[in-house]
């Protein structure tokens, strides 16, 4: 009896922290989010969180998405796994006669057009599920042009197809394209203790209070307490009203906190990501990409490198203060670091997402001290000058440099490999003050290789923080000439390495 009563009392934790994301961000200077709701007040369809954007934001193609409805689903364990057959089950989402897909259907009837619907749930998609090929690996969204194949009910997505279709009642594919349009499945989302980091990076940036650990964390209780006077529904001035009279935020907080919050993305995150940023604090350019692939007609050093430079160049301009919020791949993030060099003058941290929740990392953090450094090995690996850097911090890309410098790199004749000495891990690197100080640690070893040839070039390989990254390219003068490399970590592209700036 009491386990079911702590997992009911979890779960109502788990969707308010999941309102609480959405409300701080809508606190931010140049938030786009005007009003979220908690538990709306309307029949049970993707209610239990509603966020509505102004202007829309953008979405994973050339839409725009004025509102996200979200339907909250939190287990117990994060073991449990799903499939297309358990979306007609209403007892899969805790119901007794409505399913998953009827509340997308019934949701979808008063919902503006080009609104968005995210399933969010600590379980993940089955392994081989056919729900696993229709996910988009940048957004989560469902590929259409995958569930939709034009095959028969007889294959492997006709039967799911088929399932769906009758179990709505719908006559044909055309209405279920409809119904299913603009659905992303949230699997194996975030635990209660990394959505209170989360929200503790967001209170920071607006200034409101920050609870360090589970047993003082206010904002819980609030959401119920607020819920129970029948306040549920908030606009950024009643948020403020609200949380001023419970002393969360303070009277003294300047309507527009110190520096600009500005996010560069070339995949999309779950709705309202860290700090709400408006269109013009944000590049998007999921625009050029097919899930985390390149579109073929464009080119990373023709057309990503100057969209990125200008943006950053521009806030730069706008604010010598900046947070980076990076949903982008890792070419990008060292981009932006030798774009914000260390003789840039702008004061720059990043907000660093992970296995412990999202966090605010700066260099200038401390998290330096007492922390093991990185143990290095170079080796010779043929005849040539060029030089290839693998940094293995997160998982080991030792054999896949090797390969790809073996096939495609005859210039390479130098391997400089780094790595954790406990091995590679998620939680590796202790903060921003560590990334640092680990990018200082390899660019300065780099430019002693280089020594006796500066204009050798390095060919970076790395699965490391974003934010390690940055603080490299912070120090690119020291190392360039540099071509950064991306990896095929999906195996949905090349499933290997593919080069994307080249840094002078």
């Amino acid at each position: 009896m009491a386990d079911a009563v702590n997992a009911r009392w979890n779960g109502d934790r788990y969707q308010a922290r999941v309102f609480w994301q959405n409300a701080l961000s809508m606190l931010a200077h140049d938030s786009v989010v005007v009003e979220v709701t908690f538990e709306a007040d309307a029949p049970k369809s993707f209610d239990d969180v509603v966020v509505r954007y102004d202007p829309p934001i953008p979405g994973s193609g050339p839409e725009r998405v004025p509102a996200a409805y979200q339907q909250v689903k939190w287990h117990v364990d994060t073991g449990g796994r799903f499939g297309y057959e358990d979306f007609v089950d209403p007892d899969f989402i805790g119901a007794t006669s409505v399913s998953l897909l009827q509340r997308l259907r019934d949701a979808k009837k008063t919902a503006p057009a080009g609104a968005r619907f995210d399933f969010v749930t600590t379980y993940r998609i089955k392994d081989n599920d056919p729900l696993s090929y229709v996910q988009s690996g940048t957004d989560k969204s469902i590929l259409l042009g995958r569930l939709f194949d034009g095959t028969t009910d007889s294959s492997r997505m006709g039967k799911v197809r088929k399932l769906w279709r009758e179990h709505l009642g719908l006559a044909s594919d055309d209405e279920l394209k409809e119904v299913v349009t603009g659905l992303r499945i949230m699997d194996g989302e975030r635990s209660l203790e990394q959505l209170r980091e989360d929200i503790n990076v967001r209170a920071q940036i607006v200034g409101a209070l920050t609870c360090s650990t589970e047993s003082d964390f206010r904002y819980d209780g609030l959401a119920q307490a607020l819920k129970s006077r029948k306040l549920n529904s908030f606009t950024r001035g009643a948020l403020r009203q609200i949380l001023r009279e419970e002393g969360i935020l303070a009277d003294n907080v300047p309507a527009r906190p110190p520096g600009l919050t500005i996010a560069i993305r070339t995949f999309q995150g779950v709705a309202a990501d860290l700090g709400g940023t408006s269109p013009e604090n944000t590049l998007s350019l999921t625009d050029s990409f097919n899930q985390r692939y390149l579109l073929s007609d464009r080119s990373w050093q023709g057309d990503i490198r100057p969209r990125v430079e200008t943006f950053l160049r521009d806030a730069a301009k706008r604010s010598g203060v900046l947070r980076i919020i990076l949903d982008a791949h890792a070419s990008i993030a060292f981009l932006a670091g030798a774009v914000l060099d260390l003789k840039s003058g702008v004061d720059s941290s990043l907000i660093q997402k992970g296995r412990v929740g999202s966090r605010t990392w700066r260099a200038d953090d401390g998290t330096e001290q007492h922390v093991a450094r990185l143990n290095s090995a170079t080796t010779s690996i043929g005849s040539g000058t060029d030089i290839a850097l693998a940094i293995g911090i997160s998982q080991g890309v030792d054999v896949q440099t090797r390969a790809y410098v073996s096939k495609e790199l005859l210039s390479v004749g130098t391997l400089i490999s780094f790595a954790p000495p406990t091995g590679p891990g998620q939680q590796a690197v202790a903060g921003g003050g560590h990334a640092a100080a680990l990018a200082e640690h390899i660019a300065n070893e780099v430019r002693a290789l280089k020594a006796d040839d500066p204009d050798r070039t390095v060919h970076i390989f790395a699965a490391c923080p974003n934010s390690l990254l940055f603080y490299l390219g912070q120090q690119h003068r020291g190392i360039a000439p540099c071509i950064v490399y991306e990896f095929d970590f999906d195996r949905a592209g090349n499933k290997g390495y593919q080069p994307s700036f080249v840094i002078d």
